[in-house]
């Protein structure tokens, strides 16, 4: 909440910048309350994650029941495996986001004083595509990370 008072803060109050006070600010005018503000809609976007760790897993499943990745030999079969992950975090990621990407964030935008987007179509475009290009990669990575902790703590109970 207070990284976005701070980033939309030069469009309400012209170029005075807050920086640290911002959260002595928020205290002083709304008190505890004011911190919770979007609290809910935060929650809500955990919905997002939820679908994309239920597709990865679903992908994942098919990839090891996969008849040509279980036919390859040790050295290849990791490889594949790696790719195939990969290829389910950023298959995963990019359907979790065309479902649960934010309607509000958009509508925001077009209700925005002053805004450079005119319709939605142009403001999904705009804020959507290089959200999503931005976030496949880091969730590959998340992924990856997220797998090989599975992997060395299946390897460490055994």
């Amino acid at each position: 909440m207070v990284q976005t008072r701070m980033q939309l803060e030069g469009k309400i109050r012209g170029s005075k910048k807050m920086n640290t006070q911002c959260t002595g600010y928020v205290y002083q005018t709304e008190g505890i309350h004011g911190f919770c503000r979007g609290l809910t809609a935060s929650y809500a976007g955990i919905s997002g994650t939820i679908i994309c760790f239920a597709i990865y897993e679903s992908l994942k499943k098919y990839l090891k029941e996969d008849p040509l990745a279980s036919s390859t030999s040790g050295t290849e079969k990791n490889s594949t495996s790696f790719f195939g992950l990969m290829a389910a975090a950023a298959l995963s990621k990019g359907c979790a986001s065309c479902i649960a990407y934010p309607h509000e964030v958009i509508r925001t935008r077009l209700q925005e004083e002053g805004t450079k987007y005119n319709s939605f179509i142009q403001t999904c475009l705009a804020s959507f595509v290089p959200t999503t290009i931005r976030q496949i990669p880091n969730t590959a990575i998340l992924f990856s990370t997220y797998e090989l902790i599975v992997y060395l703590l299946e390897d460490h109970m055994q």
